[in-house]
């Protein structure tokens, strides 16, 4: 008998519309259920093994995608959401009487993924969602559990279903956040230089100050190892999303498309 992964796939992935344009989802109650409006497609829908995030009875995955946070809305009886953990990075808001998470959110303003609410796909009964492409943090099921020596069977399965397992993220989104810390060291280690240069020469003579590097025509030092990082990560794979470069050039624009 094969693994089951999530009830949404383990008959096999239908493929989503190139129209959709968003949905309701619905928490599980029968009596006043808690209603999310997403007005745009779902994005790098994925199945997850992490242990944070809501899976169905039975399930070994949840099932997750991402919209832009403001194109999701409560529209019914969202007096019964609450934080699951109000001091998570992300905040998943669930209802209180099924228990079922309705969406995530991140408040850190700092985070690659800030501007992109997290939510489950099979809560919509709308068609034509984008189907789940990859397996996440696949490892993590373990924690819930299951028997360590049991995981070939479960990455076996999931490439039987066209979904590639990864421990992590995908390959992309992990480049993006790499990109995206690499280019807040180059800043830090930027101003950090700027505050010191700064300094340096309020404390001497102004006869003993050296020109600046705009009128001597030297050009100012590198940004070093962070810098060199994030520059060669945007030359790279990352071109093709670039909108001001790294992982925020890529979220605008995937907000964009989104958007549009």
């Amino acid at each position: 008998m094969a693994i089951s992964i999530h009830p949404a796939v383990d008959q096999g992935i239908r493929p989503g519309r190139a129209d959709f344009s968003g949905g309701t989802l619905r928490c599980h109650c029968s009596d006043r259920p808690v209603e999310v409006k997403v007005s745009a497609p779902f994005a790098h829908n994925h199945v997850c093994g992490c242990t944070k995030c809501w899976k169905p009875e039975g399930a070994l995955f949840s099932m997750v995608a991402v919209v832009p946070r403001d194109k999701l809305e409560v529209v019914a009886n969202g007096d019964k959401l609450a934080a699951v953990d109000p001091s998570a990075v992300i905040k998943r808001y669930a209802c209180r009487d099924c228990g079922v998470h309705m969406y995530g959110r991140i408040d850190d303003e700092s985070h690659p993924f800030y501007g992109l609410d997290f939510v489950h796909p099979e809560l919509s009964t709308d068609d034509g969602w984008a189907p789940p492409t990859f397996a996440a943090y696949v490892s993590s099921i373990i924690e819930s559990g299951f028997d360590p020596s049991r995981m070939d069977e479960v990455r076996n399965r999931l490439r039987e279903l066209g979904l590639p397992p990864y421990d992590v993220l995908s390959p992309e989104l992990m480049d993006l956040i790499s990109t995206h810390k690499a280019r807040q060291m180059a800043a830090a280690r930027t101003s950090t230089r700027s505050a010191s240069a700064a300094s340096e020469s309020a404390g001497r003579p102004a006869a003993a100050r050296p020109a600046s590097s705009a009128s001597s025509g030297m050009s100012a030092p590198g940004a070093g190892g962070a810098s060199r990082m994030a520059a060669s990560a945007d030359r790279g794979g990352h071109r093709r999303h670039d909108n001001g470069g790294g992982v925020r050039g890529f979220f605008s624009e995937l907000l964009r498309r989104l958007r549009s």
